[in-house]
């Protein structure tokens, strides 16, 4: 592996900056991480509130990575993605590795075998910069089958070293960024409109706190992880489990996923 100097850090930082409320910003910024931690793909996404997010640049290696990005990621599974969770949980700044956010059965969920697996990824960070209370940028770093190996302990240590300064070259940059739909209403709570969703397609009616186990289950929770976010006991969920299963008529996790996932692109039209 070809050890990067800091003099090219410092050459590739300051024409970054001199890039900056350019159209050039993000292949110079693309370049400046590049010499931090080599990456087999690159994806810049705005996140405003629970609206669905926008894509504002891309670049990979190979093409497959981002195959099933806008029709199914930008359709609906992105509620799924625990990077949008960070947005959620507000004033997200920094680095984040996936597999450090993401619950712990994440790799069992429909959005990994489904969504995540179809793009060969190994291993993601990302760079988050909260721009306004709403609005969180995230620059996605990828390691795929093009390296077919995750980023290493000294690569993510020199990504953690200029987290500041990567958050801030984003923010900066998109500082005046508004997203499309910001005149719009904020939708309802994610629950409520999957409640909303089942009971209007299957005539099934969930309380919340059933709404709200569905979905910490689609997001790759186990039932202790679940019991420690929702702060009751471990029998306590179990039952709900049970509940939420008997009301939908299913007896399985995968039974679950196959109800309720064609649903999520319906969860993401706001008018």
């Amino acid at each position: 592996m070809k050890w990067v100097t800091h003099s090219e850090i410092d050459e590739a930082l300051a024409n970054t900056l001199l890039a900056l409320a350019t159209p050039a910003l993000p292949q110079h910024f693309s370049s400046l991480v590049k010499r931090l931690a080599a990456f087999d793909n690159l994806i810049i996404i705005a996140y405003h509130g629970e609206h669905r997010p926008a894509v504002l640049y891309r670049e990979y290696t190979d093409p497959v990575v981002y195959l099933p990005m806008d029709s199914q990621y930008l359709g609906g599974d992105y509620l799924l993605d625990p990077f949008y969770r960070e947005h959620l949980r507000g004033d997200a700044q920094g680095i984040r590795r996936l597999r450090d956010v993401a619950p712990d059965h994440f790799r069992r969920t429909h959005y990994y075998k489904n969504y995540y697996q179809q793009t060969t990824l190994l291993d993601e960070v990302a760079v988050f910069a909260t721009i306004t209370t709403d609005v969180t940028l995230t620059a996605c770093l990828g390691r795929d089958r093009s390296s077919g190996k995750p980023f290493n302990k000294r690569e993510l240590e020199v990504l953690q070293q200029y987290a500041f300064t990567l958050s801030s070259l984003l923010k900066k940059h998109w500082q005046d960024y508004r997203f499309e739909g910001v005149i719009k209403a904020s939708p309802a709570p994610l629950e409520e409109r999957l409640r909303e969703a089942l009971n209007q397609h299957h005539s099934i009616r969930l309380s919340p706190r059933q709404a709200e186990v569905a979905l910490f289950i689609l997001r790759g929770h186990s039932s202790l992880s679940i019991s420690l976010h929702l702060e009751v006991s471990l029998q306590t969920v179990k039952v709900f489990r049970r509940q939420l299963y008997a009301k939908c008529c299913i007896s399985s996790q995968a039974e679950l996923f196959a109800l309720l996932m064609p649903l999520f692109a319906q969860l993401t039209e706001h008018k």
